[in-house]
């Protein structure tokens, strides 16, 4: 390789490494004008907002006051009830930190992860013109029953009930009720179910949205939806809104990279409308460079109604059940089952890779509850799926060395028809066959292992299991595992590990037959673009990818020895006509 080769290489490789904080430095996300528009729909600013209404709606302003918040917990959460809008400020998850760092006798435990968190209003808020008045409810308490009531000044009473269970779901009920003695007309109106926040500043902000379920698949609406590029990267005209559904949402959930709070109306709501907002960001409580610019925005989500006429006396209901917790698939596949609504697509395994996640998945839990640590169920899992793979891994390296002893009877077959193309294939797949040989055997491996990679990648992206696990030096398998800074950069031993031994593997792969020699050392040097591209990715993915190199070598190892049959004779030269 020259010297404006290699210089051309490490300069790809830096920007890769740079990628991520140069976009968040030159691109940072722009907050989003707040018009009185916006106000009413999508992002109320401040705790003593008034709604405007309408001259139509006969809705008297109302004095702002101080908001009320009552505090309700059992063993797995901690709700937050808020007068200022009648409905659920926050919900703290008891059993999961918000920020899992490196223990240090001087740090003081962090808080729980929560849902809604910073959000500019609150679960079940009623939004829209003329349906709410001012946001002052009055909050009562029985037990683990919450109540938010008003009556507006039109005589439209607002009733919401909060039904707290004794694990992670807990149900919602809202109704609305013309007290009055003549007819009312309720306007179309949005309940919202949530808002998409980070939970930490070392969340990743692609793994953030809103995902809903229609009853035949799901969507995941996220940063990439509302940037709106062309190719993932080629600038686009940035959209603000989502406004989808034919009265055919059976469930939507805002998420994260690992916790969910997804809510599941009685009956299919009539359309899902989702709102990129501004939000502040995630307490930092460490010296890092890592937090994204991106986890100042968060992800509204609501459920529209249409408007109503509703006589005297006469009252509509809609009830929710909701799920306030980790994304833990086994869970939402059982409530899924029992509900019959598919919840387990929160985790997002769908596509071509989903069934390698959710199998994977389920074979690392099911080592885990075997006894093994997960950083070993990693190791465990990448061991199994070496053997199984080895008989093709044995059958590929024959095939290698078998066609790299038929290099002269293919140059001979190629240089007897270098001038028809056509003929040279035909004759070369011809003589491949009678020598048992397949093209695509000494690749076939490496692409049945390109799901089972993605699968991994997929599943570590949002499995819950792998928050907060140990091994080895690694505090938490699902975030990178970083050690020390150096200049303000990570220092994340495991990538260059996994480069080391990449590299090692490349030195002993024998080069294709027939490639250039040029192309011979970049493929050499191929493993330093692996380790700026997994530089940043989960410990977890970069211990399987370290291991899968080693047992890679030691197959290289044992199979070094592998006789193949002997082969035919090269084809004999060419005799022109006189």
């Amino acid at each position: 390789m020259d010297r404006k080769s290699i210089i051309i290489l490490g300069l790809a490789i830096g920007l890769l490494c740079l990628m991520s904080p140069l976009v968040d430095h030159f691109f940072p996300p722009k907050p989003v004008p707040v018009t009185a528009q916006d106000a009413l729909t999508n992002n109320p600013p401040t705790e003593n907002f008034v709604v405007p209404t309408s001259a139509s709606a006969s809705v008297q302003a109302e004095p702002a006051m101080a908001a009320q918040i009552v505090t309700v917990s059992n063993e797995d959460l901690i709700w937050h009830f808020t007068s200022d809008g009648g409905g659920l400020a926050e919900v703290d998850l008891r059993k999961y930190p918000a920020v899992i760092e490196r223990p240090s006798a001087n740090s003081a435990p962090a808080g729980p992860a929560s849902l809604n968190t910073n959000a500019p209003i609150p679960v079940l808020s009623l939004l829209g013109d003329g349906i709410q008045g001012n946001n002052n409810f009055t909050l009562t308490q029985a037990g683990q029953t919450i109540r938010a009531e008003k009556t507006l000044t039109n005589g439209l009473r607002l009733v919401k009930e909060f039904d707290l269970g004794s694990n992670c779901f807990f149900k919602a009920h809202l109704w609305l009720e013309n007290t009055s003695s003549q007819p009312l007309t309720v306007p179309a109106h949005q309940v919202v179910i949530g808002t998409a926040t980070a939970v930490g500043p070392l969340d990743d902000p692609t793994a953030m949205g809103v995902l809903w379920y229609n009853g035949v698949k799901s969507q995941n609406i996220k940063a990439a939806w509302f940037a709106n590029r062309t190719l993932g990267c080629i600038p686009g005209t940035p959209r603000t809104d989502y406004d989808e559904g034919a009265s055919n949402v059976v469930w939507a959930a805002v998420h994260n990279q690992f916790f969910v709070l997804a809510a599941i109306p009685s009956n299919p709501a009539p359309h899902l409308v989702i709102a990129k907002i501004g939000v502040p960001a995630p307490e930092l409580r460490q010296p890092t460079n890592a937090m994204s610019a991106s986890l100042t925005n968060g992800y509204q989500a609501g459920f529209t109604y249409p408007a109503a006429v509703l006589a005297p006396g006469q009252s509509v209901r809609a009830d929710f059940t909701f799920y306030a917790g980790p994304k833990e698939y086994n869970r939402l596949a059982q409530m899924g089952q029992i509900m019959n609504n598919n919840l387990d697509l929160i985790m997002d395994f769908t596509g071509a890779f989903g069934f390698f996640s959710k199998l994977l998945l389920l074979s690392m839990n099911g080592l885990h509850a075997l006894g093994l640590q997960y950083g070993w169920t990693v190791i465990a899992v990448t061991v199994i799926l070496k053997l199984v793979f080895w008989p093709l891994t044995k059958a590929s390296i024959r095939s290698q060395k078998r066609m790299q002893i038929l290099q002269p009877q293919l140059k001979a077959i190629g240089e007897k028809y270098k001038d028809d193309p056509l003929k040279k294939h035909q004759k070369t797949t011809e003589f491949l066959k009678e020598q048992k040989v397949s093209q695509l055997g000494s690749c076939l491996p490496t692409l049945l292992q390109i799901p089972v990679f993605y699968g991994f990648y997929w599943m570590l992206r949002n499995a819950i299991e792998l928050r907060g696990a140990h091994f080895l030096w690694v505090y938490d398998l699902s975030q990178p595992d970083t050690v020390a800074y150096l200049a303000g950069f990570p220092i994340n031993p495991l990538p260059l590990i996994m480069g080391a031994t990449q590299l090692w593997q490349a030195q002993l792969t024998p080069p294709s037959p027939g490639m250039d020699p040029g192309q011979q050392k970049i493929m050499r040097f191929m493993p330093l673009m692996f380790i700026a591209l997994l530089y940043r990715m989960s410990a977890g993915l970069t211990l399987y990818w370290t291991v899968q190199n080693l047992l890679s070598i030691v197959q290289m190892k044992l199979t070094k020895n592998i006789q193949v049959p002997a082969v035919a004779p090269a084809p004999g030269p060419v005799r022109k006509r006189k």
